[in-house]
């Protein structure tokens, strides 16, 4: 309850107070080079920030799970030359979440709290983000790492790098929208090499599987006519990668598409607006939102060589995380098979237009 309370005190603190000076948030802008390991920790000038895990993993006994662990930071438009300690100059929410076809619906955990007082950190320089006893780190021998420890499941694990960071748009420049404003910095790790454990109760399970990492910061991320936007991530067997995503228009219809198809040969080719396109072909309802989402999606990806096909199936359709408690949307988020590969399919705006 001490946290509670400290959050509301510099809520009310920043009510309280006259309009700040703010600093004004940077623009992503293409042609500006990423560098390693910097990029991987905090961006604290830029108003919003991810690290966004997801995977697959399989017990001893040959059972698949998927699991999502995501901790974002945003920076509020307070002064920097406040000089309260309470003043909220960054916060950080993280969502965790495990998929379990013998559950039939998402286990999750959210937690949000201010940097600061012990509560919440994303350090400067290379990826380490905390909130309370939640973490994702990566040490210093390129290994990432994280323990969540969440209402029905905890989860330990270590992910080690087996290919380089797949810059995502033009050198790390993605584009979001018809303006060139609307974009993010943008890399992704495929093909992370999974070890560690579940704990379900007091029974504790080795696993072994394969993630997908993905880094964004951005000022500007959504266009104003933007009803929300389907992505995915897939990890294919021979060691190629897909990121493709859509950008929906609000009344229907696609406001921007993107992605990257890294081969098994390290070749990449950059997905346009046109290059994308998500076909629904199966729905479900949640009961809890009203929601209607197309969990079962026709992705086609239009390459040099002709069009590609796969088929984007659920590990089961109960996906849905409802984090409105943390002061974030309701979305889906799932683990998929498709042919010759598994990832994740996000799906957002579905309840109703996403803002950030």
């Amino acid at each position: 309850m001490r946290h509670v309370a400290g959050l509301f005190a510099a809520m009310m603190l920043v009510a309280a107070a006259p309009p700040p000076a703010v600093a004004p948030y940077p623009v992503v802008r293409p042609g500006v080079a990423l560098h390693f390991p910097a990029d991987h920790g905090a961006h604290q000038q830029f108003r919003t920030e991810w690290w966004y895990v997801t995977g697959w993993l399989r017990t001893a006994d040959g059972h698949d799970l998927g699991f999502q662990v995501t901790f974002f930071r945003t920076r509020p438009p307070i002064d920097a030359r406040n000089p309260s300690r309470f003043a909220a100059r960054q916060l950080l929410f993280a969502h965790v979440a495990l998929s379990d076809p013998a559950t039939g619906h998402l286990l999750h955990g959210e937690r949000t709290a201010r940097e600061g007082f012990g509560l919440a950190s994303a350090a400067v320089g290379d990826a380490d983000v905390a909130l309370r006893d939640w973490r994702l780190q990566r040490t210093a021998n390129g290994e990432w790492q994280t323990h969540v420890a969440a209402d029905g499941f905890v989860l330990t694990l270590a992910m080690q790098p087996t290919q380089p960071p797949l810059l995502q748009g033009q050198g790390g420049y993605s584009r979001k929208g018809p303006r060139a404003d609307e974009a993010s910095y943008y890399y992704s790790i495929p093909h992370l090499r999974i070890t560690g454990s579940v704990q379900r109760g007091d029974k504790t399970v080795a696993v072994a599987g394969e993630a997908w990492l993905d880094r964004e910061w951005s000022s500007q991320y959504l266009a104003a006519d933007a009803q929300g936007w389907d992505w995915t991530g897939i990890n294919f067997d021979d060691g190629s990668a897909l990121m493709a995503f859509r950008m929906r228009r609000k009344g229907g219809g696609t406001l921007w598409a993107g992605g990257a198809l890294r081969r098994a040969d390290g070749t990449t080719t950059v997905l346009g607006p046109d290059d994308v396109s998500f076909r629904p072909l199966a729905t479900w309802r949640s009961a809890a939102t009203g929601a209607v989402y197309p969990v079962r999606q026709d992705l086609g990806i239009r390459t040099a060589h002709g069009t590609l096909h796969w088929q984007l199936t659920p590990l089961f359709a109960a996906q849905e995380l409802d984090s409105r408690r943390s002061g974030l949307p309701v979305y889906w988020e799932g683990a998929v098979r498709t042919t010759g590969g598994r990832g994740y399919l996000e799906l957002t705006g579905y309840d109703q237009p996403l803002t950030m």
